[in-house]
Order: structure tokens, then sequence, then C-alpha cells
């Protein structure tokens, strides 16, 4: 789009089309090959899809609105600053501030970005239930893609769960992993 003038949406479309072609950096540095790994724009997907089937499961008081909208935006800031893991050698809060730029670019462009900006950081924060159980479906959603790529052979799930465990507070999500867990074949 450099030089190219068009209306805010587009653009903002444009950006997010990042993410389809952002590929998930933990599964690359586990070996799984691009042919396989999934992108951020898939991890979005599957994040928003399970969010929407647990929240109408376990918690049907919530806002699903809300909790469909953060699901969706919550990787919006990996648009500019890349998909940082824990291995890469950057701060939580040099990570906090790169995405926070992102978004902060991207929403700007639209007339009602402000209040896209102000949900990503309620995600962030985890100042809502909304938020707090998006948070933790984003880890449990690694963790159900572990399992698909050790069932593909591709990878072992250990690490992935054990990160998506330590990141559940609600007894439904461990309840969910621990299911997972008894149909993994670990040898």
């Amino acid at each position: 789009m450099q030089g190219k003038q068009t209306i805010a949406l587009i653009r903002v479309y444009y950006e997010f089309n990042q993410l389809k072609l952002l590929y998930r950096q933990g599964w690359l540095k586990r070996g799984i090959s691009t042919d396989h790994c999934e992108s951020v724009a898939d991890h979005t997907l599957g994040v928003a899809v399970l969010t929407m089937l647990i929240a109408d499961q376990y918690f049907p008081g919530l806002d699903m609105l809300k909790v469909i909208r953060l699901a969706m935006i919550h990787d919006f800031g990996e648009i500019y600053a890349g998909d940082i893991t824990p291995a890469d050698d950057i701060d939580a809060e040099q990570k906090s501030s790169l995405e926070h730029e992102a978004v902060q670019s991207i929403f700007a462009k639209l007339s009602n970005g402000s209040k896209y900006l102000a949900l990503w950081q309620e995600y962030e924060a985890a100042q809502t239930l909304e938020a707090r159980l998006v948070r933790q479906v984003d880890r449990l959603e690694m963790g159900l893609q572990a399992s698909i790529y050790s069932r593909l052979g591709l990878s072992d799930p250990g690490e992935f769960l054990d990160s998506a465990w330590k990141a559940q507070h609600e007894p439904e999500f461990k309840s969910i992993l621990e299911e997972l867990i008894k149909t993994i074949d670990f040898s």
C-alpha cells in the first residue's frame, strides 16, 4: 500500500492480513516446517472458535460479543511486533510496548479505533472476566494445537501442554486439558 490512498478499513484489513503470513514462531523453533506450521491468523481463528464454544457451554452469562471481539483482536500487536516467544531475548515490558505501538498505529486509522484499542488493552491487562477467559483460551488453544502436531508425529507436546496448564485458572479449562492429555500417546 506504499504511496496508495484508500479508506481506513481497507488499510486495516491489509495490515491484519499480515497475520495470515506470519508463522507461529514457537512451532518453527521446535522443527515444525512451514508446510505444517499454523499462522498467527490460524491461531486467532482457533482461539475465537474455542472461546465461543467454551463461553457458551461454561460461562453463558458473559458478554459474548465482547468475548469474540477480544479473541479476534488479541494478536493484533503481532502485526508489526512479530510473534515474540519466551525463547526470544525480549523482556515482557519491551514486548508489551512493541505490541501496544503496533495496535495503536493500526486502530488510530479508524474513526472508532479507540474502542478497539481499549478492548485490546483490556485483554492485555486481563481487566475483566471476559479478558481473563480469552487469555486462558489463548494458551488452551496452543495445547490443543500441540496435540495435533503430536498426532501427526511432528512434535512432542509436553512443554506446550505444561505451559497451557500453568495458564489455566478456571476448573473448566483444567478439565478440558486433563481430557486432552488422556488422548495423547506420549510413547
